[in-house]
């Protein structure tokens, strides 16, 4: 379980294709606190720690998994969003992250705010996913609020600190992100529909 509050910017050093599974190997300032076995969110996605060598650590991602998020297009020298997962007694300063992406969906528009940003994403609603006006969602691993929610499409804000501390300052019209929806919103709609 996470936060959304990213901790680092990994830097990804490696991609080998094993199978149908992605070897990713990531540079960061906090491989020297990770351990084998370790969960850490990347970009959203949740990924064992498999190897650590000096200031680089190794993950796996299967197959499931590049199927439905965007990490099997990462390419070397990509920055990734980076959080451990919450430890017990710890601020939820975000909002309830599982680190299991819901599906992947698309910059649609960036729009500069005097100061802040207004991120604009599309994605398919057909799974049963929804946002809600200053309800909770995750994109690329970042905790953020909802605005602008609409059926098929939803907007962010992005302060200044977010913006230069994680990677939504790579994030261009186009691109590719993973949405994990809020978890209580998920059980909520299970139960309503059923």
């Amino acid at each position: 379980m996470f936060t959304g509050i990213v901790e680092d910017m990994g830097r990804v050093v490696s991609i080998i294709k094993k199978g149908d599974n992605l070897e990713i190997e990531v540079k960061s300032a906090i491989t020297n606190e990770l351990k084998i076995d370790q969960s850490v969110s990347h970009n959203g996605v949740c990924l064992t720690v498999v190897g650590i060598s000096n200031d680089v650590y190794k993950v796996v991602a299967i197959k499931e998994t590049l199927e439905k998020s965007a990490i099997g297009e990462i390419k070397v020298n990509d920055l990734l969003n980076l959080e451990r997962s919450l430890k017990l007694g710890d601020r939820l300063d975000g909002h309830i992250v599982q680190g299991h992406v819901d599906q992947t969906g698309v910059c649609k528009d960036i729009n500069e705010a005097n100061g802040s940003w207004y991120f604009t994403f599309e994605y398919n609603s057909e799974p049963g996913n929804i946002t809600i006006e200053k309800g909770s969602i995750t994109v690329n691993g970042v905790s953020l609020t909802v605005v602008n929610s609409s059926k098929n499409s939803f907007s962010v804000a992005i302060i200044p600190y977010t913006y230069n501390n994680t990677n939504f300052n790579t994030i261009k019209p186009n691109s590719k992100v993973n949405l994990e929806f809020d978890v209580v919103g998920k059980y909520l709609r299970r139960l309503y529909l059923e």
